[in-house]
C-alpha cells in the first residue's frame, strides 16, 4: 500500500499555480496596446482607400458605396498584413514585455479571457480612433442641406 500512494500525485502539483491580480491585468494591457495599432490602422486606411475607390473607380465603373467600402476594406487589410510587424515593432519599443508565464500559467482561463479582452479592447479604441479620417470627409447629405438652406435664407432676407 505504501508504493501505491507514493505514486499517486498531490493534489497541489496538479494545478497551475495562481496568477496575480496584477499579472493578469498586465497580460491584457500587454494584448491591447499593439491592437490598439491595429484597429487605428485597419479603419484609418479603409476609411481613406474606400472614400478614393469611391470617387474614382466608383464613379467610372457604377459601383455602389458598399462595394467601395468593400474594396477599401481589403486594401486595409492587405496593408495590415505589411504593417503588423511595424505595430509590433513600436509596441515592443514602448517597453512592453512579454509577460513571464509558465506554459500552464498561459493556458489558464483566466490568462486566456484576459488575453482576450486585452484584444477587444485594444482594437475597440484602435477602431474608434482611426475614424480620424471621417473629420475630414463632407456627408453628401450635408451638401445638399447646406445647398438647400442658403437659397432659403436669401429669399427670407429679400423678402423683408
Amino acid at each position: 500500500m505504501n508504493s501505491l500512494a507514493g505514486q499517486i500525485p498531490k493534489r497541489e502539483t496538479l494545478e497551475p499555480p495562481s496568477l496575480p491580480a496584477a499579472q493578469i491585468r498586465y497580460v491584457l494591457f500587454h494584448n491591447a496596446v499593439p491592437f490598439v495599432g491595429f484597429g487605428f490602422l485597419d479603419n484609418a486606411i479603409m476609411i481613406a482607400a474606400g472614400t478614393q475607390i469611391e470617387l474614382s473607380i466608383g464613379v467610372t465603373l457604377g459601383i455602389s458605396t458598399m462595394a467601395a467600402a468593400a474594396l477599401g476594406n481589403l486594401v486595409s487589410d492587405l496593408a495590415g498584413l505589411g504593417l503588423a510587424g511595424y505595430v509590433e515593432a513600436l509596441a515592443s519599443r514602448l517597453g512592453m514585455q512579454v509577460p513571464d508565464l509558465t506554459p500552464k500559467q498561459a493556458d489558464m482561463w483566466q490568462t486566456r479571457l484576459s488575453s482576450h479582452m486585452g484584444k477587444a479592447i485594444g482594437i475597440t479604441i484602435g477602431c474608434i480612433l482611426g475614424m480620424f479620417p471621417l473629420l475630414f470627409l463632407r456627408d453628401d447629405d450635408d451638401k445638399e442641406k447646406e445647398a438647400e438652406a442658403q437659397p432659403c435664407s436669401d429669399a427670407a432676407s429679400h423678402s423683408s
